[in-house]
């Protein structure tokens, strides 16, 4: 195939969330435009990331809430748990996701769809099926891939990873979860909910190593409560015979052994040095803030840039990078990134940790805090645990925030909203929020900081004299 039938606004390498997005905003705007795509349209997030994990934590959690009755004064009930219904309701979720990122829906809005392999042969050129395609821009949209450790055994013992843990059928009644990040530690619970003996091992001194050290602690005593064996400071030496050795020389028996030790971007065999385009030495496409990398008309997004791999990001950076390579736009990324780790509690963070605020300002940072057993919507609800936290800036200006409580991935949006407008404490403890919800955490926080600070000695002594003043001027009524 030959001629203008080859010519393209922009080809798109990659078919999850940032190829999807970006390539449905181009379409939209006219342009004619391409998506290559290996394997199945839709990325981790739709087939072995947050659709499924989000659906098996569903069923964890109601399980543990029946377990649980008696926080709202009901019987509790040992549920029955049928582990192939749970994993039949988790492929059933992604299912009925599926048509959404579905290559038909993306060839309807008038993006044409390659299943195929593809890689840059030369600047302005992707081969695939056959084909060259020519390109005026294109936007590198990879994704990436979960990390094996270099851990000996580890290929013997059928290890699972987020990609393949979706194909069990059969609950292990063991099973060790190397890494205590965000999957690690959302997969540990879920696990142990469903009935098995879960042991978390994770290498440095706590748990959610992004998190606030409270966080960490949190969710390392909530885990450990509903009987996950947490080890931090633990480094795993080899594996043998459904036993993992670890540094020291104690075993762990395991059934099962899954990996959530990180990820890695996918840029191997795509055809990066042809056109120019630097990697860092993890392999992730280096791009500066409008997602521009260094081959010319070239851009990245999602994953595959090394930065926060969350789906969200990944649709963010899908805006920012077509309208720059389509228009020539001079779109930046948000700086205001938030995220939430979906344990129960939920910890959601956005913006900088009380640390990180505390190397810029020191002593003069400004710290709310809030704690979920005093909220009257968490006490009726029985999950009366977890806190609120924000930060703010010399001036008192929001900067960043934790909720680590039930529905804190919700509440986190508002926060995100101040932080990225400039707004200061005052401004959240003024905003009034419905009763009794969730979301009146962090303001309550903000509420009793500045009530604090109202009744500090200094505020008192220079409200005295003003007080003094108005009540000989206006006297009692």
């Amino acid at each position: 195939m030959k001629g203008a039938g080859n010519r393209y606004d922009l080809v798109v390498l990659g078919g999850g969330t940032a190829g999807l997005v970006s390539s449905m905003i181009a379409a939209g705007a006219g342009a004619r435009v391409a998506l290559v795509e290996r394997g199945r349209t839709g990325g981790d997030c739709l087939w072995t990331g947050c659709v499924p994990s989000k659906s098996l934590i569903a069923a964890a959690g109601l399980a543990h809430r029946m377990r649980h009755a008696a926080s709202v004064g009901l019987e509790p009930v040992q549920p029955r748990i049928d582990f192939a219904r749970v994993m039949e309701h988790v492929a059933r979720a992604i299912a009925t996701i599926a048509p959404h990122d579905s290559p038909e829906r993306l060839r309807d809005a008038g993006v044409e769809v390659i299943e195929a392999e593809g890689q840059f042969v030369a600047p302005g050129r992707i081969e695939t099926a056959g084909r060259t395609l020519r390109w005026r821009t294109a936007i590198i949209a990879t994704g990436s891939q979960p990390v094996l450790p270099p851990l000996d055994g580890l290929d013997q013992a059928r290890a699972l990873t987020t990609e393949t843990v979706w194909d069990l059928r059969e609950l292990p009644r063991r099973l060790v979860v190397l890494g205590g990040g965000p999957i690690g530690c959302e997969l540990a619970q879920a696990f142990a909910r469903l009935g098995s003996h879960v042991t978390l091992v994770e290498m440095a001194d706590r748990l959610l190593l992004k998190e606030e050290p409270e966080a960490s602690a949190l969710i390392a005593d909530r885990l450990h409560g509903e009987g996950v064996d947490v080890r931090t400071q633990t480094r795993a030496a080899a594996v043998r015979d459904g036993e993992l050795l670890l540094e020291g020389g104690e075993t762990l028996a395991f059934d099962r052994v899954l990996v959530a030790a990180g990820r890695a971007p996918r840029t191997v065999g795509i055809g990066l040095d042809r056109v120019g385009v630097s990697v860092d030495d993890r392999g992730a496409v280096i791009v500066d803030d409008r997602l521009r990398t260094s081959g010319h008309g070239i851009y990245a997004a999602g994953d595959v840039t090394g930065g926060l791999a969350f789906t969200h990001v990944a649709g963010h950076h899908a805006r920012v990078a077509a309208s720059n390579a389509l228009f020539h736009a001079r779109s930046t990324v948000s700086g205001t990134i938030p995220w939430v780790t979906f344990t129960d509690p939920e910890v959601a963070r956005v913006g900088l940790s009380e640390a990180r605020a505390r190397e810029r300002w020191g002593d003069r940072v400004k710290i709310a805090r809030f704690d979920f057993a005093r909220s009257d919507r968490a006490i009726t609800s029985g999950e009366a645990y977890g806190f609120a936290k924000l930060v703010a800036d010399s001036r008192g200006r929001l900067v960043g925030a934790t909720i680590a409580s039930a529905g804190g991935g919700e509440a986190i949006a508002e926060l995100t909203g101040w932080i990225s407008q400039g707004a200061k404490l005052a401004v959240v403890s003024r905003t009034v929020h419905a009763y009794p919800t969730l979301a009146e955490g962090p303001a309550r926080a903000a509420d009793e900081h500045l009530t604090a600070r109202y009744r500090s000695p200094r505020m008192r002594a220079a409200a005295r004299p003003v007080l003094a003043v108005l009540r000989a001027v206006e006297g009692p009524r």
